[in-house]
């Protein structure tokens, strides 16, 4: 059940093509767009982006096959990065005049192949921590982009957990520290806000050691755990999501669809604005501004989603406060 839903304005979408072609008479730009999350055009994950990326373009003016030409590729498994590898070298073959990568393993892969086109980035965690920028204010090189939240929200994951859990007496933190290089940060933000809760740093390395952490959370009662979003964790999603149910461990689990896929509290960043805000950035690059002056940002809008049913098959009651807040429920 939807708490909230944005309006979508399509009054004037039918004139959009002849704003544009008024807007943009210079001649036809070239884009490259790396959906690194998402295997093919047909997965789910790939229309998820897709639709509001065109509608975005659509609504600052460029049309394709009009007034601008995309190129689309797709990445693959993150155990495996050769088909993102392999996406990204025939974008930069191709010479766009800006490329649009999501994710990662996507951004770092175009940015390997190419120190002069400019790329706009969404849905990464420490691009500083990663080389992409020289610093959020000041990008410094040929990419700039959106970050996926502000490194302070571990102590909105912790808060939201005591709220759920009121009795909880320690807090498992899992992530992969080989592959979540910005834990520390979001490890330092949850403890300021635990007050006597008793924070375990959990990491794992493999689907066993994922079970056997997860268990022991377990064995003492009023334990919980908050899941940081990376490239390990993404990818064991469903495990980890069937292993809380499992040990019957109340969770804060933000990973991308683990709220569609059954996790029971998720506090993140709203996908759709996270797909749109680029745009802008995008649109100012066609007309001749530079990544190096365009301040990295963050998300404006979070969603609090509640997973009811998940909460009962580990007999959890959410408190009623907790659900007034939140913007999605499942019953």
């Amino acid at each position: 059940m939807k708490r909230r839903e944005f309006i979508t304005l399509v009054g004037g979408a039918a004139a959009l093509p002849f704003a544009a072609r008024a807007q943009h008479p210079e001649k036809k730009r070239r884009m490259g767009v790396l959906v690194g999350l998402a295997a093919s055009a047909s997965d789910p994950v790939a229309d998820g982006f897709l639709r509001p990326f065109r509608d975005a373009m659509l609504r600052a003016g460029w049309i394709e096959s009009d007034n601008i030409d995309i190129d689309y590729r797709f990445g693959g498994p993150l155990a495996d990065l050769t088909k993102t590898n392999t996406s990204a070298a025939e974008l930069i073959a191709l010479q766009p005049d800006v490329i649009y990568a999501q994710g990662l393993p996507a951004t770092l892969a175009v940015r390997r192949e190419t120190k002069t086109i400019p790329i706009v980035f969404t849905q990464v965690a420490d691009p500083v921590g990663f080389g992409l920028v020289e610093s959020l204010g000041r990008p410094g090189g040929n990419v700039t982009g959106f970050v996926v939240w502000d490194l302070s929200i571990g102590g909105k994951w912790m808060q939201y957990l005591r709220e759920l859990v009121p009795d909880v007496t320690h807090v498992g933190v899992l992530c992969n520290p080989d592959t979540a290089p910005y834990a520390p940060p979001l490890l330092a933000s949850a403890r300021a806000a635990a007050g006597n809760v008793q924070v375990i740093e959990t990491y794992c390395r493999n689907d066993s050691e994922v079970e056997a952490a997860l268990s022991s959370l377990s064995q003492e009662p009023h334990g919980g755990l908050i899941v940081i979003p990376e490239p390990f964790t993404n990818a064991h999603r469903d495990q980890i999501i069937a292993q809380c149910a499992r040990f019957r461990l109340p969770a804060v689990n933000p990973l991308v669809g683990a709220f569609e896929r059954g996790a029971l509290l998720s506090y993140t960043f709203e996908l759709d604005q996270l797909i749109r805000q680029p745009i802008g950035y995008i649109d100012r690059i066609l007309k001749g501004a530079s990544p190096k002056d365009l301040p990295v940002q963050a998300p404006t809008k979070y969603t609090l989603a509640i997973n009811l049913k998940a909460a009962k098959a580990i007999g959890l009651d959410v408190p009623p406060m907790l659900l007034t807040f939140a913007d999605q429920v499942i019953e």
